[in-house]
């Protein structure tokens, strides 16, 4: 039997050439079966979450921008051909299915809410339109990316609402769940509200600021510390920020306030921070080093980081890794993509789930948000072709394949992220017993899903 294989420059890492199978098989296989039967009229299909994870009480739209990028990109080589071809699975398909997917390009329309939005359950953040051969074949990639970069820009906008006045940095590439996976989480981070990020990469792609210290392995590769603090300085006088947690914090940071010219910061990294940084600030201020930042890390998350904010301490500003990138509290956000109406005959046909705890809502959907006095205070998810009576979430980004505007750049993204957080009441941004931002369904919405839901029982 001959080996099946699929010739690729770059295995194991993703490239514009390779997108077409980055699927599950299933989306192909439905595919090829909606081609051989006819069905090729339009579908829409609706991105959201049924339900919050866990500790959270909204989340923050994010990974649009890629997620445009992949529908603008996506297509299958030869490479790729060959290998389905291959497959036994696609042993009695007719030749048009490789045909459509040698030809394969977007060609639908794309609604979404801007990225940074804060959204709630059974909310549609993304709506696609599209033949349903094709869109069929879009789910796993969009799921993927929306998914992961929401759940850490939430994820970041709860550090920020921990830290307050005070800056969250990111540290956590090397946490992440591969290379790839830390380059969108920066990006998700700076959506989110952190000020920087250590990823070299994100700040050469977005514009992130980069920030850096020095690692331990820097302190001990000299015979003293206080060689390894001067050495690092005489290259990077404005930027160093010293670790002094290597051997002894507080005999490190003796070290430190002797040296006679400025120094722009130092790193707690471990230790209960709530007693070392008076101690150091203290240190510090008496040598005349008012002007130095304590930066604080190790194994920070946002309940830590509010106990220490709410202690007054002089820290000024936060690098948090593993909790941030991981999302170690709620690791997952469940977004689903679902089938919401397709057309047949010219005519919309509005379809559902009526399964248990998974039940899904007919037709095309617009989320309406409700402002009173520069506050959110209701949502209501509407059939699209309602009328709204407030301002509608899902804006048209694509249509016919094209994308319709430039996309905002991440700092825009996250300056309208904040202006959006703020008009939530504090009682839905609280980290502990927030309560929940009320969303409701539109009488004509409601009314279609009861006959339904009556239909199909």
């Amino acid at each position: 039997m001959e080996k099946l294989s699929c010739k690729s420059t770059s295995r194991g890492f993703l490239t514009r050439s390779n997108l077409g199978l980055l699927t599950d098989l299933y989306e192909l296989t439905m595919a090829a079966a909606y081609l051989e039967h006819g069905i090729i009229e339009d579908s829409t299909f609706e991105i959201f979450c049924r339900r919050l994870p866990p500790n959270r009480s909204f989340l923050l739209a994010a990974g649009l921008e890629q997620a445009i990028e992949y529908l603008q990109a996506v297509s299958f080589s030869e490479d790729q051909l060959l290998y389905l071809r291959r497959l036994p699975v696609f042993s009695r398909v007719s030749e048009a299915f490789f045909d459509y997917l040698a030809k394969f390009q977007f060609c639908g329309d794309v609604w979404a809410m801007p990225e940074g939005t804060p959204f709630f359950p059974q909310e549609p953040i993304v709506r696609v339109k599209a033949p349903a051969p094709m869109v069929q074949i879009l789910e796993t990639y969009l799921l993927s990316i929306l998914s992961y970069q929401t759940m850490v820009a939430t994820k970041a906008a709860r550090l920020k609402l921990a830290a307050g006045s005070k800056a969250v940095v990111d540290f956590g590439t090397r946490r992440a769940h591969g290379p790839q996976a830390g380059l969108l989480a920066a990006r998700a981070c700076f959506i989110g509200g952190c000020s920087g990020t250590s990823n070299v990469l994100a700040g050469q792609q977005w514009g992130i600021p980069v920030v850096g210290t020095m690692a331990h392995s820097w302190v001990m590769q000299f015979d003293s510390e206080i060689a390894a603090f001067e050495s690092f300085r005489q290259i990077f006088p404005d930027d160093t920020i010293m670790l002094l947690d290597t051997y002894d914090t507080i005999q490190a940071a003796r070290l430190v306030a002797r040296l006679p010219s400025k120094i722009p910061g130092v790193r707690l990294d471990s230790g209960d921070l709530a007693d070392l940084a008076p101690r150091v600030r203290r240190i510090l201020d008496e040598a005349d080093h008012t002007e130095t930042r304590i930066v604080a890390s190790g194994d920070l998350n946002e309940q830590k980081i509010l106990e220490l904010t709410r202690l007054n301490l002089p820290i000024d500003s936060f690098g948090v890794g593993t909790d941030l990138v991981i999302s170690s509290d709620a690791p997952s956000v469940n977004l689903v993509y679902k089938l919401a109406e397709r057309i047949a005959g010219g005519k919309r046909i509005p379809t559902m789930k009526a399964s248990v705890d998974k039940a899904t809502y007919p037709f095309s959907k617009q989320v309406v948000r409700i402002l009173q006095r520069e506050r959110y205070v209701k949502d209501q998810i509407i059939i699209d072709t309602e009328p709204a009576s407030g301002p509608v979430l899902l804006q048209p980004m694509v249509q016919g394949g094209r994308q319709l505007s430039s996309l905002p750049t991440v700092k825009q993204i996250q300056e309208y992220a904040r202006e959006h957080l703020t008009r939530l009441p504090d009682k839905v941004k609280r980290l502990r017993d927030a309560e929940t931002y009320p969303v409701e369904f539109s009488p004509g919405l409601l009314a279609e899903f009861n006959r339904l839901r009556d239909k199909f029982a």
